[in-house]
């Protein structure tokens, strides 16, 4: 449901971009759809036990896929690696699931793809990557968006807003330094997510055991089937999508799946859940989406004036 850093340039046009393109909104809809099936298996189980399951079995299926796809098993920085699996697995996926568990799907689902808007702060500030353009404009809608959304004058739904906002701050942190710990370690993108998740998984265990009660886990078909879904097809399925998207469209045409993702999160909330948003609510999300689109489009107008 997470998607890495994106950092491609595809190739080829015409029929050869159709594969891709289909590929693209295939990922969008696995990770879209996502949103609802979580916010489902909440109901038969505690957040930090969840996230430690679909976590620890998400990173077993990219295990799997390493040697399918002659990628590297043996982990390069292991250090780093586990301190990114921290901010990515453990940090991001426990927020972003304890903040689905009390507040609704498609309002979690955009307040997490918040992401791109505090990784371009963040990247200003840590890596000296300064906002241009579109990318001012972008960061003030997603503000205006998140007031909205989060309507202080209200007083409700403070803490499921806030651990998501949370998680998406996480999620934009562990960019940044994976960013970093590509420029100074050789590692292969899958073989790094793999390790990275299954050793952020391990705080997520400790954490469930020491807090939640595992072994009251309803392991009803409905969960089962939920966390299939969100370990196999949301992490081993769709990371493998997005890395064959990465190769073959350029970078900002692979961000519209980051722009997709959201919106079919709120219209699946909204079908099958019945979270209908607030006036204020639904400002909010569109000011969001529309601030996701101009970053999209920075994307693609720097990606053709680069040589």
């Amino acid at each position: 449901m997470a998607g890495p850093e994106v950092g491609g340039s595809g190739n080829g046009s015409g029929k050869g971009r159709r594969l891709p393109v289909l590929a693209l909104l295939l990922l969008a809809l696995i990770w879209g759809y996502a949103w609802v099936v979580m916010k489902i298996a909440l109901n038969y189980t505690e957040p930090f036990t969840f996230s430690a399951l679909r976590t620890f079995l998400g990173s077993l299926s990219l295990f799997v896929a390493l040697p399918v796809f002659r990628r590297p098993l043996r982990p390069v920085a292991l250090g780093p690696t586990a301190v990114l699996g921290l901010l990515q697995t453990t940090a991001f996926v426990g927020l972003l699931t304890w903040a689905l568990a009390g507040g609704g799907a498609g309002r979690t689902s955009i307040l997490t793809y918040t992401m791109p808007f505090w990784l371009l702060l963040l990247a200003w500030v840590f890596l000296g990557e300064r906002l241009k353009g579109f990318q001012w404009v972008a960061v003030a809608l997603a503000v205006s968006g998140f007031i909205l959304i989060l309507a202080p004058w209200h007083l409700r739904g403070g803490k499921s807003t806030l651990l998501a906002v949370a998680g998406a701050i996480f999620w934009a942190a562990s960019a940044v330094y994976a960013k970093v710990l590509r420029r100074r370690h050789q590692v292969e993108l899958l073989s790094l997510t793999a390790w990275q998740m299954l050793l952020g998984s391990l705080p997520l265990i400790l954490i469930a055991f020491l807090a939640e009660s595992p072994s009251s886990v309803q392991w009803t078909g409905t969960f089962v089937a939920a966390l299939a879904y969100v370990s196999v097809l949301g992490n081993g399925v769709a990371w493998l999508l997005w890395l064959y998207i990465l190769n073959a469209l350029p970078a900002g045409s692979a961000g519209l799946a980051t722009l997709l993702t959201p919106v079919i999160g709120i219209v699946s909330a909204w079908i099958q859940l019945g979270e209908r948003p607030s006036a204020a609510e639904g400002a909010g999300m569109i000011a969001i989406v529309t601030a996701l689109m101009l970053t999209v489009l920075w994307e693609l107008l720097r990606g053709r004036r680069s040589p």
